[in-house]
């Protein structure tokens, strides 16, 4: 399966490989190296801890350079009057009588406490091509279903502010 991805995400990625390869990366080596020095390495608090960082940093950098290489480029401007990528979306939500205001993003800018959520998650999967006055059912899963109406859209373009995940 490829991520369907923005020209901006895209070039995100490259800047935090880079930094990753050619400043994070040297500097962890020397942290090992170092913490190495200090001798017996089976109780060396230390060297596990910055063999675990490089670790984590490598497999960023292998996290990073598999999205580049799999991921399928799309446009990032919203088309038309139904809900698109990057637009802010107002919902009535019925079952706790409340309104949620929130923007689809693409899977590698998502951040759901911060209202940002995936169009390829159940709520984003719902709600793209729909209006504002549509009542969508939205699936989460067997036993989870439950109605929103869209109230709003905002049509707001792609914002390179937004970042891009990490772990």
């Amino acid at each position: 399966m490829h991520d369907e991805l923005t020209q901006v995400d895209i070039d995100k990625m490259k800047e935090e490989l880079q930094h990753r390869i050619q400043v994070l990366r040297p500097k962890l080596i020397e942290e090992v190296k170092v913490a190495r020095s200090f001798g017996d390495l089976s109780e060396n608090f230390e060297y596990k801890a910055a063999k675990r960082e490089k670790n984590r940093n490598d497999s960023r950098i292998r996290y990073l350079e598999n999205m580049i290489k799999t991921a399928k480029v799309i446009n990032g401007a919203s088309q038309g009057a139904g809900i698109g990528l990057f637009d802010k979306v107002t919902i009535y939500l019925e079952d706790d009588d409340e309104e949620e205001t929130i923007q689809l993003v693409t899977t590698l800018r998502q951040d759901a406490l911060k209202g940002l959520i995936s169009k390829e998650s159940p709520v984003g999967r719902a709600l793209m091509g729909h209006q504002v006055g549509d009542r969508v059912l939205i699936e989460a899963g067997a036993d989870c279903r439950y109605y929103v109406q869209v109230r709003a859209v905002e049509k707001t373009g792609e914002d390179p502010d937004i970042p891009i995940s990490t772990f």
